[in-house]
């Protein structure tokens, strides 16, 4: 009998549900909860043990990281848990769906950035930075210098305050032709193949090389000039010579008597026919190319006449006496004016294409314009630091002067005749010489002296340059325009006379261009006397 009724004891306690376990192996959790803690013992109350688990994980805002952890064991402890909510046994659920670990902003994973899209160079500089400036506070001056280099650093590379180290994912490809112009640091000096297409091709090479012996090697004369019915003027030493540029012939027109005299400057009037020659003796003379006969002498300087200038029947002449005389070549009292406002030689002089203004350049670095027929300048322009020869107004804006500097100024300066302003300055490097506009593209072309003796287009107004038209081996004193408007001759003191192709045309776009009228040439012979 005793032996069922312990039977039946064992089958009521199995069948038990709310009885606690007298027996068996400890639990997984348990085993956790006693290797976290640290305790190898089980404590066992009448063969029944609960035990509860908390485990509280606090992140701490500085840099180093802490984890506490507290097991509450019941019955028998009188510990409070940190947590309000007991943890299912043999699970721990995590505070977050990614991580176990509650974050604090400001401390995420690690993570491995985009390398491409990253700015290092600058990332270090602004650690090293931000760490100087919180160990050292230097002067105001040192202070002042930082805060001037990281604006310049910034700006030059293209990158503002805001960005950012590092970068997680590379930055969206700009649009199709688009070019930052601000990020030059470390960019290349080769043009893109955007820029090259748009580029016109520009022989690099003269055309032709003519040989002038004699050819002055002097910075204030104006030795070359070529006319409306394509004949090339140039003087060679005492004597002028005409070379047609359709056939190639060569005639001397005269030559100076004197054993000291030369000329001293040339310039073809508008229709092609007559020429006026300045020389030494503080003369002009007008000839008439077709009969190879002196016309007239008009004296009215006290020293040579080193620049000229047509406006239909006047002629404007410079001197090395400081003086513009205006000449009315129609009449027998041809000196009609004498302008002021320059203290040395005049070597730069040229009417505008209306005739409504003179401008003229001098040694004493001034640029003067003149309103027609008045005597005094209108503006009077100083910002020059050496002799203004080069004089060239724009064809197609009359408004627009151009100037160039000697050897101790180097810049071509555009003026705004208008108002009287420069509208922009460009350092060439090199003495500027002589200045002459296209008539087919919106460009102007530059002789230079020292150092390199080239020739130069640049684009207007953005001044870009454009090609360097290199051959002389002396500096470029001379520049002619032919009649076309397509080929430049410059003349340089190392005897030689290049023609460039430089503003060549499409021979479909060709303009028609107007043979000079006959009409004029004929009235002036009957007006022309000998003197």
């Amino acid at each position: 009998m005793s032996s069922q009724f312990d039977f039946e004891n064992e089958v009521n306690s199995l069948v038990r549900m709310d009885k606690p376990l007298q027996a068996g192996p400890i639990a997984r959790w348990q085993r956790k909860a006693n290797d976290l803690s640290g305790c190898g013992n089980l404590s066992l109350h009448n063969k029944s043990l609960n035990v509860s688990h908390h485990l509280s994980l606090n992140i701490s805002p500085s840099k180093n990281r802490s984890m506490s952890q507290s097991v509450n064991k019941t019955p028998g402890s009188t510990r409070t848990p940190t947590s309000g909510k007991n943890k299912t046994p043999g699970k721990l659920k995590p505070s977050s769906k990614n991580s176990s670990l509650n974050r604090t902003p400001g401390h995420g994973d690690r993570f491995i950035p985009n390398r491409q899209a990253t700015n290092f160079e600058l990332g270090h500089y602004r650690i090293v930075s931000e760490n100087g400036d919180q160990e050292n506070s230097g002067s105001l001056a040192q202070e002042d210098y930082k805060r001037r280099m990281s604006e310049n650093l910034q700006r030059a590379s293209g990158i503002g305050g805001g960005e950012r180290i590092l970068a997680f994912k590379a930055r969206p490809a700009a649009a199709e032709g688009y070019h930052n112009n601000t990020k030059v640091l470390y960019s290349s000096c080769k043009k893109s193949m955007a820029d090259r297409k748009k580029t016109r091709h520009i022989p690099t090479t003269a055309s032709r090389i003519l040989d002038a012996p004699d050819l002055g090697n002097d910075f204030y004369l104006n030795l070359l000039d070529w006319s409306s019915t394509n004949q090339l003027a140039v003087v060679l030493g005492p004597s002028v010579y005409l070379w047609d540029a359709s056939c190639g012939d060569i005639t001397m027109l005269m030559t100076m008597e004197g054993e000291n005299e030369y000329v001293s400057s040339v310039k073809w009037m508008p229709d092609g026919e007559h020429i006026a020659i300045g020389n030494s003796d503080a003369e002009v003379q007008l000839w008439d190319v077709a009969a190879s006969k002196r016309m007239r002498n008009m004296k009215s300087h006290a020293a040579r006449v080193c620049s000229l200038s047509w406006n239909e029947y006047i002629l404007s002449s410079g001197s090395l006496d400081g003086f513009i005389h205006h000449h009315d070549v129609r009449v027998p009292d041809h000196h009609v004016a004498t302008l002021t406002g320059h203290s040395q030689e005049v070597c730069g002089l040229e009417w505008s294409k209306d005739g409504h203004h003179l401008a003229s350049g001098s040694n004493d670095n001034i640029v003067n314009v003149y309103s027609h027929m008045d005597t005094k300048p209108m503006y009077s322009f100083t910002d020059h630091q050496s002799a203004v020869k080069a004089i060239a107004w724009c064809p197609w804006q009359s408004n627009v002067l151009a100037s160039g500097g000697g050897s101790a100024d180097r810049h071509i300066r555009f003026w705004n005749t208008h108002n009287g302003s420069c509208i922009k300055s460009v350092d060439t490097k090199s003495q500027v010489c002589a200045l002459k506009w296209s008539t087919h593209y919106k460009e102007i072309v530059s002789s230079h002296g020292y150092v390199h003796n080239q020739l130069t287009i640049w684009s207007y107004p953005s001044m870009h340059w454009v090609q360097d038209l290199m051959g002389h081996t002396s500096r470029v004193l001379y520049l002619a325009m032919s009649p076309d408007g397509q080929t430049v001759c410059s003349g340089a003191a190392d005897e030689s006379l290049r023609l460039w192709d430089c503003f060549a045309v499409d021979p479909s776009s060709k303009k028609k261009t107007k043979t000079p009228s006959t009409a004029t040439s004929s009235k002036i012979n009957t007006l022309f006397s000998i003197r």
